[in-house]
């Protein structure tokens, strides 16, 4: 058995097809076909069953994920600790960000800072769902990931950097603009743009309305906070984001933004990682590095957010 063949194998186990698989190691499908018939062929035995649009594990195929996993975490240890034998500079980090935000505005001073201590470093960033990133945590795939949390996954272990408070942002020229709050009733009765499902933002939004006892009215579902806010500029329906997200649209006058009625929707960023997993000089850098950025972030705008009414008095006065 060879490394590559095993990656390709995890994440067609991971991903449920051939394609979606090459895409996630970067070769062709064809390749990642060749390499799996090789690998059943040493194997003797079929992994995958195959049909036309999904590939399922045999039980031979779940056997051998198991150890495959196991297999790549300490492949990538071994070089990871050589790595550091030859020279603090040197190493590898995969970081992935489920946070657009933290994407465009943090990651890049973070990284830029790493890149002053470990000059020779090879960095690759990913972007996904929170989800996402931890599948491809525990498949070897990545080493650590800003995410959404909680995280209820076995092997990984997080922590908080920083919260924020979801709250409902329109259009100032929504007929309630000039409102201080918003009912979880009335927010029902709007066209909502919410983000996709499947992250926790969204699941923290559902758990709220389904607690309130209302049906919502989704008109829209994205995948990222910039386009909401940009479908709410254009009046399009309201939307629910974390507060410091849209802090310079509802400064500027672009948006207007409303806490909502009985709620405290908590919305948490944390790193991931695997629990116990190994640590490179160049991880323990980044991982100090994105600690310090969020605390002076966090420092700077506090938790006691100004209320959304505030921020839209202060935008009026520039």
């Amino acid at each position: 058995m060879e490394i590559r063949q095993l990656r390709a194998f995890v994440a067609i186990a991971d991903s449920g097809t051939f394609t979606a698989g090459a895409h996630r190691v970067n070769i062709t499908q064809a390749a990642v076909s060749m390499q799996i018939r090789q690998l059943e062929l040493e194997t003797g035995t079929p992994l995958f069953t195959r049909s036309p649009r999904r590939v399922t594990l045999t039980e031979a195929g779940e056997h051998l994920l198991h150890r495959a996993r196991l297999i790549l975490r300490e492949h990538d240890a071994a070089l990871d600790e050589i790595a550091e034998l030859t020279g603090a500079e040197r190493g590898r980090l995969r970081v992935g960000s489920a946070s657009a935000m933290v994407t465009t505005e943090s990651l890049p001073e973070i990284l830029q800072s790493v890149r002053k201590n470990h000059q020779r470093a090879e960095m690759t960033v990913r972007s996904g769902t929170s989800e996402a990133l931890v599948e491809q945590i525990l498949a070897g795939e990545l080493d650590i990931a800003f995410v959404s949390l909680p995280v209820e996954a076995r092997g990984i272990q997080t922590e908080r950097l920083s919260q924020d408070e979801l709250v409902a942002i329109a259009s100032p020229r929504h007929r309630l603009a000039s409102s201080k709050t918003i009912s979880a009733y009335t927010l029902a009765g709007e066209r909502l743009i919410l983000g996709e499902r499947g992250g926790n933002t969204r699941r923290l939004i559902d758990q709220f309305f389904a607690q309130a006892g209302v049906s919502l009215s989704i008109s829209m579902e994205l995948s990222r906070q910039a386009a909401i806010r940009r479908m709410v500029e254009e009046d399009l329906g309201v939307g629910i984001v974390p507060l410091q997200s849209a802090k310079e649209a509802v400064e500027s006058g672009r948006l207007v933004a409303w806490w909502i009625e009985g709620a405290e929707i908590k919305w948490e960023l944390g790193l991931a990682r695997l629990s116990g997993g190994y640590e490179s000089p160049v991880m323990q850098t980044f991982i100090r590095i994105a600690r310090s950025h969020f605390e002076d972030t966090n420092g700077r705008d506090g938790f006691n957010k100004p209320t959304p009414h505030a921020l839209k008095a202060k935008g009026r006065k520039r």
